[in-house]
């Protein structure tokens, strides 16, 4: 349970430093630093029996994609503790995605949690003007669809250990971070910004691609194969409410009751879905 929390906290605040990483660096130039931590490990680690198309794939959706539209609707202005929430709906999005494409329909209780979370995502989007820019909560909703899209992409690697795959696919993430960094950004040179950045957005860079890749995967990994996905999923919950706790008590956010509203009713929503479900009393073992 100590494990469990940790991770939780070390992904929740993570959505608190986005804003410090990019008072020195676009969205594409963060995510190539944060990869290039998180694939350090690679010169001891064996690659992972799978095949390269499916690292590439984790690599460039789940790392590389959804990182660079967090880190643009982060530019954009969103704020970092509902940019903490909106990316839980990555859980719907991934039981919606293996509902089409892998034909593993919903419980009744799951597509509860599905309506429940998007009737949030609806009164959040109530919300926008002022301080949330309507692009700042699409790259957002974009980056929880690619995430989800990741998920699906990991499912197809079987049981393969999911600590060196992850190490692995961040050696290739960093590369089209830095092809579209080349191409959109007004100062593309990644050792300049470097050069020229502030402690605290390299201390940010650091935190993002050990802690809270490295580390926090790596014990959630450890956790995932050692008990029932069911007992451990449900403390996933305490990263967004440590990201609304953060941005709150660091950062000073506020949020208007409509957009608390939507946020509670995301996170009741994927409560739903990831809370085990209450099992019946097992039977006599049969000798």
């Amino acid at each position: 349970m100590g494990l469990a929390v940790l991770t939780s906290v070390i992904w929740g605040f993570a959505f608190v430093t986005y804003r410090f990483g990019l008072e020195s660096f676009s969205p594409a130039q963060l995510t190539v630093l944060r990869f290039v931590f998180a694939a350090l490990p690679v010169v001891m680690m064996p690659r992972p029996k799978t095949a390269w198309s499916l690292i590439a794939l984790i690599g460039l959706i789940l790392f590389a994609g959804q990182f660079i539209l967090l880190m643009t609707s982060y530019s954009l202005g969103m704020p970092a503790g509902l940019g903490s929430v909106t990316q839980q709906l990555q859980a719907v999005f991934t039981v919606a995605l293996a509902a089409i494409f892998m034909r593993e329909f919903p419980r009744v209780r799951e597509g509860i949690g599905m309506v429940v979370a998007f009737a949030g995502l609806a009164l959040i989007a109530l919300t926008v003007g002022g301080d949330l820019e309507p692009a700042a909560l699409a790259f957002a909703v974009a980056a929880a669809t690619s995430w989800a899209v990741g998920n699906m992409v990991v499912k197809q690697t079987g049981d393969t250990p999911v600590f060196p795959l992850m190490v692995w696919a961040s050696v290739l993430a960093p590369w089209p971070a830095l092809a579209l960094s080349y191409a959109i950004d007004p100062q593309p040179s990644l050792w300049l910004a470097v050069t020229h950045a502030s402690w605290l957005s390299l201390a940010v860079a650091f935190y993002l691609g050990v802690p809270s890749t490295l580390v926090a995967y790596g014990l959630w990994s450890y956790l995932l194969q050692r008990y029932p996905a069911a007992t451990v999923a449900p403390f996933a919950l305490l990263s967004p409410a440590t990201g609304i706790l953060s941005s709150a008590l660091l950062l000073g956010e506020t949020f208007a009751p409509l957009r608390l509203a939507g946020m509670a009713l995301i996170l009741a929503g994927l409560a739903v879905i990831v809370w085990p479900a209450r099992r019946a009393t097992p039977a006599a073992p049969s000798v």
